[in-house]
């Protein structure tokens, strides 16, 4: 989800005298065991699942809503292709050495347990703080707008009788909480309507390609139809920025490594989840951005949103734009309840364990759901839809969701470290092809990205590392004087 969330954290019971507060994730989730009784996740799933969730928690609002704003900052088409391809190469690394990580610490949880873990428990805790501002409340903005923008477009009359931006910024805020007020009265998620879900998502992808290619109305010359980046640092910021966006678009690399602790056989089929769900979407993105191209010139797709909407209208004419546009915005507000019911769940857990707001871990009595964490998520990604726009909104996320990801994946070497130090750390049964090459390409290009964005977008990166700084405190503040809710 959209770029990963912080997992479940361990639960921690109150100090009292001279008791010794438990300082590694292995043993807050010994002490969670001891204090509380709850049941045991049980490993049921196989490839084709995990390797599903992964799918189906990258094709989100990413791909059918950022196209055109790179061609804005880019001007060349041939550019955005190969930064997509790019991207694509970073996050098979990325899932490469979180395949090692998983194998080796086969937990729910993902980053929470592999920072906590090798690092110090502070980062486990940041990745939740952050998930809690980023990973689920700002995507929701994101697909809420961008759905708005789709709706937009099939049903124009929406957003024709007064101040489109205005009546689409209405419309995102609607959709978001008539989503929660649903999900309020309860809600059932299965297995089975997950995978249908996504499979129409990746059907839905592959006849567009299929058709639009063999069908549509489009020239491939469009690939040359677009403008030179300046030379140096002034051509190389965009792209910075345009990769950050990119790489949002393919967060959710890492989602079967949140869910450790149901997966059968971890050691392999874990690894083999994050490769083949970032493998498959890659290639569907490269073929998605490569219609968009082909369908719509350059000039016409730079600064829209809702850039699948239009290539379909150039590919099969007004009526299918349409159409498509419907079934775009039926695509994402799959994935806006998907985060609406998923990230609740994790400030519960954070309040149960005594780091995060004790009204957060209070269910409602009847339904039977986390009501005041919904309340919470749903009113700040509202804040998010009314103070920003779209890509201010993509680069505050993307540039919080790429810094922890780096540290996990350094944690490749901690791990190696750790085992040669005898320091109690169970060996990787995974071994990264390449190493340690993967990790060192994902650091460092993920890491330039990072800098690059800064550069360009200075306001956004800064509030995303003030949101990351005030974590540190709020670390120590709930440490300090949070209690753990047992329902």
């Amino acid at each position: 989800m959209g770029g990963g969330a912080g997992g479940a954290f361990g639960a921690e019971a109150p100090i009292s005298g001279n008791e010794k507060r438990p300082e590694t994730v292995q043993d807050m989730l010994k002490t969670a065991s001891e204090t509380v009784q709850e049941a045991a996740l049980e490993r049921r799933l196989g490839l084709f699942p995990a390797a599903n969730l992964v799918i189906a928690s990258m094709i989100g609002a990413g791909i059918f809503t950022t196209s055109g704003l790179l061609l804005q900052e880019l001007g060349d088409p041939v550019v955005m292709l190969l930064l997509w391809l790019v991207g694509g190469v970073l996050a098979l690394c990325g899932a490469l050495c979180y395949g090692a990580l998983g194998a080796a610490m086969p937990r729910a949880g993902g980053e929470y347990v592999y920072l906590g873990e090798l690092y110090h428990p502070i980062l486990g805790f940041l990745t939740g703080w952050v998930s809690f501002f980023v990973g689920f409340s700002a995507p929701l903005a994101a697909s809420s707008l961008g759905c708005a923008e789709y709706l937009g477009q099939a049903f124009p009359a929406l957003v024709e009788w007064g101040d489109p931006v205005l009546l689409k910024k209405l419309l995102a805020i609607l959709i978001i909480v008539s989503l929660a007020a649903i999900h309020l009265r309860g809600i059932e998620l299965g297995a089975l309507v997950q995978n249908w879900l996504t499979m129409g998502k990746v059907l839905l992808i592959v006849a567009l390609i299929l058709a639009g290619f063999t069908l549509g109305q489009g020239s491939l010359g469009n690939l040359g139809a677009g403008q030179p980046l300046p030379p140096g640092v002034a051509g190389w910021k965009p792209m910075g920025l345009s990769l950050m966006w990119i790489m949002f678009a393919y967060s959710g690399w890492n989602a079967s490594a949140y869910i450790g602790s149901e997966i059968r056989d971890p050691e392999r089929t874990l690894p083999r989840s994050l490769l083949v769900g970032t493998g498959l979407v890659m290639l569907l993105y490269l073929g998605l951005n490569l219609l968009f191209v082909f369908a719509v010139p350059p000039e016409e797709m730079s600064g829209v949103i809702a850039v699948g909407g239009l290539a379909a209208s150039r590919l099969f004419g007004g009526s299918f734009e349409a159409l498509l546009s419907a079934l775009i915005a039926f695509a994402l507000l799959s994935a806006i309840s998907a985060l609406i019911v998923l990230g609740p769940r994790v400030y519960y857990a954070m309040a149960r364990d005594g780091y995060f707001f004790q009204f957060a871990a209070r269910v409602h009595p009847v339904f039977r759901v986390p009501t005041w964490s919904i309340l919470l998520q749903c009113s700040l990604a509202v804040v998010m839809v009314a103070s920003g726009t779209f890509d201010q909104i993509l680069t505050y996320m993307g540039f919080c969701l790429g810094i922890f990801p780096i540290v996990a994946v350094l944690g490749v070497f901690k791990l190696a470290w750790a085992q040669r130090r005898g320091l109690g750390v169970a060996a990787s049964p995974f071994r990264i092809p390449g190493h340690p090459l993967p990790a060192i390409v994902f650091a460092a290009g993920t890491g330039l990205t990072l800098i690059l964005a800064y550069m360009e977008r200075p306001v956004e990166s800064t509030i995303a590392l003030v949101t990351v700084a005030l974590g540190v405190p709020a670390f120590f503040l709930f440490r300090r004087f949070g209690t753990r809710s047992v329902p």
